[in-house]
């Protein structure tokens, strides 16, 4: 399909890591299995979930060529390219791209922040000298800056840019972007709990962590309110919110990698500074993924 008309599911893969802190490819190739094999609509590779930050240009790279090979084409794949240093974002996303993914997500800039202006050239920096669609990843929790109304409105209109990532749990700040939507320019939910939310306002599905462990059920919800179950996808949204916000109770993505070792997909294994499940997290998490039937 055109990336450009991706909608549904696309789940941020974790990037799982062996005993020795190594990229663990036999699990990753689960993973993909696991995800082709359950209706996941997109596959995000490197992002926050996929623990990037910590990884080498070689292990961005070989993950992603590996994930490429595997999906052959069959859901469109997006790459995370984000930096808080624009020339080091440029340099993902042109790696990225020359190794095969059908778009980039690209972060604002964090710690370091900038002005309005700066933010926009930030991004456009890197677009005018790459050749992929380009998701916009509003994430104001993590990275102490937002995406003003004003770049919104002008990303909105520049073909390279396909649409965003809304991650800022604010209701209000979403429906300032659905004014802009459009077949060139779409929304996609950043935050699991907020899914149906943000399809009624006009998105077009999700980038989630939550799919990780179900990606079937998150990939029906999503095709249920975009064919018209509002209801249907109303009550999945609700009765999930218990596992979600399980699995966001530590900082991401300690407790989806935790749940997909109950599951036995992978080991569970992180590089620092993240670091294994609390107690109090670990058994909140067991009981809902208890509840959702995901473990006995």
């Amino acid at each position: 399909m055109n990336v450009r008309e991706l909608e549904g599911s696309v789940v941020a893969l974790v990037t799982p890591f062996d005993e020795h802190g190594d990229v663990d490819f036999g699990a990753l190739e689960r993973l993909v299995d696991f995800h082709l094999q359950n209706g996941t609509d997109g596959i995000l590779v490197l992002g926050t979930t996929g623990e990037s930050s910590t990884m080498s240009d070689d292990e961005d790279y070989a993950v992603a060529e590996a994930v490429i090979k595997q999906v052959a084409g069959r859901v469109p794949i997006i790459g995370g390219a984000g930096s808080n240093s624009t020339a080091e974002s440029l340099r993902k996303s042109q790696g990225l791209v020359e190794r095969g993914v059908d778009a980039l997500l690209l972060i604002t800039p964090y710690y370091n922040k900038s002005n309005d202006e700066g933010i926009y050239r930030h991004f456009t920096t890197v677009m005018d000298q790459v050749d992929a669609p380009v998701i916009l990843y509003n994430i104001p929790g993590r990275t102490g800056c937002s995406i003003s109304e004003r770049n919104v409105e002008r990303f909105a209109t520049d073909p390279r840019v396909m649409g965003i990532k809304e991650a800022s749990g604010n209701i209000s700040y979403a429906a300032m972007v659905a004014q802009y939507l459009s077949d060139d320019f779409r929304m996609y939910s950043g935050n699991d709990d907020m899914v149906v939310p943000i399809l009624s306002l006009g998105g077009s599905g999700v980038i989630s962590v939550w799919a990780d462990i179900e990606p079937r059920k998150v990939h029906d919800m999503v095709r249920s309110f975009l064919d018209g179950d509002l209801e249907g996808a109303r009550k999945v949204q609700i009765e999930s919110l218990e596992l979600i916000h399980a699995l966001f109770a530590e900082v991401n993505p300690i407790p989806v990698k935790a749940a997909l070792a109950r599951m036995g997909l992978i080991g569970e294994h992180y590089r620092q500074p993240l670091w294994p499940l609390s107690d109090g997290a670990r058994d909140r998490l067991e009981r809902a993924m208890r509840g959702a039937g995901l473990c006995e």
